[in-house]
């Protein structure tokens, strides 16, 4: 893995790694903490690289091998920090975006705004307006008030140690919500999900498929499945979904 590196404006440097191959590329977006050498993403660039299909896998910063700080990030940077990859590494290519978690949220906002280029798109457990829909509304009062006077909370997590969910993310994220409205995307769209996903309800992934303007949307439930999705039969899975998207029989 030969991994690049993309300064931002204000030093930041945006770690990614393009594999060459046939369009449309295959952009891996990871999801809240997770980074570009995740089980899912190291899977998919394997199976790409068997079909000669192109890959590109990315670090927002704060994650993986780029530069700066977790706790500084916000939606809208992380996204910004997607799309100045995109244009860097695959500036005119048809797209098909992967995206997990909240990279299921970003992975939306960069094809509404992509619009045409985004020629499929498979979420896997994704958490669009996490930030409100899922922290924010289950914040207790006590956790409001420490929010408010602390500027962040690190609530307990089932992946490592504690994360800091700060005020600024969560404000930040009310620009960028997406469900309850009309999403304008057009695109065929596969989501799975687990139905034994603790972190985002699969019934989040219904309301996302009620609100996207495609007719082309299939929802795939695994019903042992966690929020992961990583086991080896999900990961076939999961390659199968992306190999049919691309036109192929997936196996």
């Amino acid at each position: 893995m030969e991994v690049a590196r993309l300064s931002r404006k204000d030093g930041v440097t945006l770690a990614y790694e393009l594999l060459p191959g046939n369009a449309p590329v295959v952009v891996f977006l990871p999801g809240f903490a997770s980074d570009m050498a995740g089980t899912k993403a190291l899977f998919l660039r394997e199976a790409c690289a068997a079909r000669g299909q192109a890959m590109l896998r990315l670090d927002y910063s704060g994650h993986g091998a780029s530069g700066g700080r977790f706790e500084d990030g916000t939606i809208g940077e992380w996204t910004a920090d997607a799309a100045a990859v995109i244009a860097h590494a695959a500036p005119d290519a048809p797209l098909l975006l992967v995206g997990s978690s909240m990279g299921g949220w970003i992975s939306l906002l960069l094809a509404r705004d992509l619009g045409p280029r985004v020629a499929a798109m498979l979420l896997i457990a994704p958490a669009p307006d996490f930030t409100q829909a899922l922290i924010e509304a289950s914040l207790t009062a006590e956790q409001r008030a420490a929010l408010d006077r602390d500027g962040f909370l690190t609530p307990p997590s089932d992946y490592g140690p504690p994360l800091p969910i700060t005020k600024k993310l969560i404000e930040e994220g009310r620009n960028h919500l997406l469900l309850g409205g009309w999403i304008p995307i057009n695109c065929p769209v596969r989501i799975l999900h687990g139905m034994r996903d603790e972190d985002v309800p699969w019934q989040h992934s219904v309301e996302l498929a009620n609100s996207l303007a495609s007719e082309d949307v299939g929802l795939t439930f695994i019903k042992n499945g966690g929020h992961r999705l990583s086991s080896e039969s999900e990961l076939l899975l999961l390659r199968q979904t992306l190999f049919t998207l691309l036109g192929e029989d997936g196996a």
